[in-house]
């Protein structure tokens, strides 16, 4: 095991798969002690076992991040078991509808927002006292590039996106002269429970070599590429960085603008 993350605690959502299950196991390996969340219950007990097995500190517990309540239950689990919080990460998202705009119902605008946008902000809100006291904190969330440019996801999850990458800034402006920092990473195309469909639709139609062909590295990314970004802004490495949207997108960002694309 490492050590970057010795003697620190973090809280992750969505960490039973993809970028959250990633950031899980090198936390770990670099030291951190670790309560993790998701609805998936069965999930997120093999990321434990698989972390206890290796001799690290890790809590699991099943939260929906749009509950208020269960958040604050989740975070007051893990300052009685750990007695600080150093580290939150804020990965847990769903993608929402794909569909055209005027078939896309009320209620999927608000299941999105509710869990990408407002489960942040629960988090955020209940621990926020607690790294202000400490005056230390660093907290990082986890966008999309479709939060900066159109054309990555559909309508209501790059909103959602761009809303976090906005409550990053103006959240970090809040509580910089506490001394607790609050980062965002915005992943491009990556391979994940939530983009899977996508995978396999390329793979069953022969056009697996198409994959990431937009990227200025001409490939999607694994977990850990996103991973080990959160590593660094959650870690005394990043001390002085704040308030700021890092894109870990093979350089999609630097020249996504051909309309109507498609793999």
């Amino acid at each position: 095991m490492g050590g970057r993350l010795s003697g620190k605690t973090a809280v992750i959502t969505g960490a039973a798969s993809g970028i959250g299950r990633a950031t899980a196991l090198l936390f770990a390996g670099e030291g951190a002690c670790l309560v993790l969340a998701d609805m998936n219950e069965e999930q997120l007990a093999r990321v434990r076992d698989e972390i206890a097995a290796k001799g690290g500190s890790v809590l699991i517990r099943k939260t929906d991040v749009s509950s208020e309540e269960e958040v604050k239950d989740l975070i007051g689990l893990a300052i009685e078991t750990f007695t600080n919080i150093d580290i939150l990460v804020n990965n847990a998202g769903i993608p929402g509808a794909l569909d055209t705009l005027e078939n896309q119902t009320s209620e999927d605008w608000h299941r999105v927002f509710d869990v990408n946008v407002m489960g942040p902000v629960y988090t955020t809100k209940h621990v926020i006292a607690h790294m202000k006291g400490r005056r230390r904190g660093s907290i990082i969330n986890i966008a999309s590039v479709a939060g900066i440019r159109s054309g990555a996801g559909g309508n209501s999850y790059s909103a959602s996106k761009a809303a976090l990458i906005n409550f990053t800034q103006t959240s970090a402006c809040e509580v910089g002269d506490a001394g607790v920092r609050i980062n965002a990473v915005c992943p491009g195309l990556i391979e994940t429970g939530m983009t899977q469909p996508f995978f396999d639709y390329a793979r069953s139609a022969g056009k697996e070599g198409q994959v990431g062909k937009y990227s200025e590295l001409r490939r999607a990314a694994v977990p850990e590429e996103v991973a080990w970004a959160i590593i660094f802004l959650a870690s005394d490495e990043a001390s002085y960085i704040t308030g700021q949207a890092l894109p870990v997108d093979g350089g999609i960002t630097a020249s996504m603008s051909l309309p109507g694309r498609k793999i």
